[in-house]
């Protein structure tokens, strides 16, 4: 059983191209909105109801029509002097383009022309304009040129080049990011993968799967069902989002508990370096002890080491049954002791467990259509949800009733469903899905991904419910499995007042707790200049050394990652 996903989506038509996007949803957000560097329009208190953890690629190609930038034309080039300023983001404002940058010249495309073909190499408004900003339109660069290679050896040139002109690029994969890390900062020349989508090989019998870079997630959960395979990750960007972004970023998703980490399922990675190198990692060896596991270094490097070409990945194979149950806590300790429970009880059968508190489910209740609570008799504190996965129905299922029934007894449940169909389980997944999407039409959003020890993680929520009191709605949600909170703050208008309560005070205590602040998104530009929060000086310093010594120019995503005054000196 899998869940499906059903939303209307509206049909536009843009100098040939076809965009989708979600139907009344077209909610320009707050603030002055910049594009190479010239003003545009100053909009309303609300953004784009798009800000959700459900399929982006619904809304990541933005033309100049869209929004606020409708019938505006980029044809100015960019004043470096003006910084693209997001009133609405944490991200810094301060980055100063890099001056020993190069700018693209007539002789640089020609040069590109003659690698890649005319085809290729893209300077029209309206597409330049969807690859440089990101999918919440949140972040903007002002790139003047977008190129997209068909193989491995015009990654190498192009990289090989622009390291001898010492132009700047950005790797870009399906651009679903949330912390601006695949979208250009200033003039940066995006380098899409998207034209990289061949399945190489796959392996039947240890289930290795080895594909390019720009392959579509979804897809290839899609080809791996026909041969009885799933892929280890599931997102809700997977209609868009693509294998060579998912490592760089080191992607977890909603079945990680189950299936770990990237590093743990990524056998071999072919990688481009700064000066157009060829790394060949690409080995399907479970296991190799020869010297330095260098694949490592690659797998949530964000892009600043290398440009992933080739990933070779292992494959479970795919569960016969799913059930997936909804049930309701009194409190946060009920959650941790229920988490606990169905460790014991369900053991590798459970798939995921995600927990969302009352104002969370409400939330989705009251924005997204067609949400339904599926314990309508009263509201709860917190709601769980738990997915098994196996391969004997009966059984999978008369342990998880068994989990129910004990977990009432011991008074860690007040109520529960378990999904009688398909659809149920659909809907159940809505909700938990449908909370993202529902802060973005609520107001001004401020998102925070943070990774705490579990007995920890619901009190920065009660904390900063504390600070802002009746200025702003708190909520908690997250994969409670793994230690992951999505901390979302919801106010009417965004307020330089409200990010001072939040901010840095949402940092220092996840750093109090021995926490991350970044659990799955990476930090792209909005937390580079934060690392120090969850990462010590001294290891802080070794990722600039090595950063300097695979790209002793800086070419590769600049702004990204690391801060940009130990980069720079």
């Amino acid at each position: 059983m899998t869940r499906s996903r059903a939303f209307g989506f509206l049909l536009a038509r843009g100098r040939g191209r076809l965009f989708l996007f979600r139907s009344l949803d077209l909610l320009p957000f707050q603030g002055l909105f910049y594009t190479h560097g010239q003003l545009v329009a100053q909009s309303s208190k609300h953004y784009s109801g798009f800000s959700r953890e459900l399929d982006p690629w619904k809304c990541c190609f933005t033309p100049s029509y869209l929004g606020v930038i409708k019938g505006q034309k980029a044809s100015v080039m960019v004043n470096f002097s003006v910084p693209h300023h997001r009133p609405f983001s944490s991200a810094s404002t301060s980055t100063k383009r890099n001056p020993y940058f190069s700018t693209v010249s007539l002789d640089d495309v020609r040069h590109f022309v003659d690698i890649l073909g005319h085809k290729s190499v893209i300077q029209d408004e309206d597409r330049l304009l969807a690859a440089n900003i990101d999918w919440m339109r949140k972040f903007k660069g002002s790139s003047q040129l977008l190129l997209l290679p068909k193989n491995t050896e015009e990654v190498s040139k192009i990289l090989q080049y622009c390291n001898t002109r010492c132009l700047a690029v950005v790797p870009q994969g399906g651009n679903t990011g949330l912390v601006g890390g695949s979208v250009p900062v200033y003039d940066e020349v995006i380098i899409n993968l998207s034209s990289m989508d061949k399945n190489i090989s796959f392996d039947k019998v240890n289930g290795i799967l080895i594909c390019e870079a720009g392959c579509i997630l979804e897809n290839l959960n899609s080809f791996l069902a026909n041969e009885g395979y799933i892929m280890p990750l599931d997102l809700g960007a997977k209609g868009s989002c693509q294998i060579g972004g998912n490592v760089s970023t080191n992607a977890g998703g909603l079945h990680f508990i189950r299936y770990g980490s990237l590093h743990g399922n990524i056998l071999g990675l072919e990688v481009i370096l700064a000066d157009g190198t060829i790394l060949d990692m690409l080995t399907t060896l479970r296991k190799d002890n020869t010297g330095y596991d260098l694949k490592h270094i690659f797998i949530g490097s964000e892009g600043t080491l290398g440009i992933i070409t080739k990933v070779a990945v292992l494959t479970p194979c795919k569960p016969s049954s799913t059930n997936v149950a909804f049930l309701a806590c009194n409190d946060y300790l009920s959650c941790q002791k229920l988490l606990a429970e169905a460790k014991r009880d369900l053991g590798e059968a459970i798939s995921a467990f995600e927990f969302m508190d009352c104002s969370s489910v409400e939330m989705a209740l009251t924005h997204i259509e067609g949400v339904r609570n599926p314990l309508p008799t009263s509201l709860y504190n917190f709601y769980v949800l738990v997915e098994t996965a196996g391969t004997d129905e009966s059984y999978d299922r008369t342990k998880l009733e068994a989990l129910l029934v004990r977990s009432m007894e011991m008074g860690l449940i007040s109520d529960g469903v378990i999904a009688q169909d398909l659809n149920q389980a659909s809907s159940f997944w809505q909700i938990r899905e449908g909370v993202s999407e529902a802060t973005g039409k609520a107001g001004a959003v401020y998102k925070y991904d943070l990774s705490l020890p579990v007995e920890m993680l619901y009190g920065v929520v009660e904390e900063i419910r504390m600070r802002l009191g009746n200025a702003a709605k708190v909520l908690g949600f997250g994969h409670l499995g793994d230690g992951n909170l999505h901390l979302n703050i919801l106010s009417a208008n965004y307020d330089s007042k409200i990010l001072a309560q939040i901010e840095p005070f949402v940092y220092e205590w996840t750093a109090q707790h021995r926490g991350s602040i970044s659990a799955e998104h990476g930090l792209g530009l909005m937390k580079a200049e934060k690392i120090h929060y969850s990462k010590s000086a001294k290891n802080v310093n070794l990722m600039v050394s090595i950063k300097k010594l695979m790209d002793p120019k800086g070419i590769l995503n600049p702004y990204k990652v690391l801060p940009q005054s130990l980069l720079q000196n």
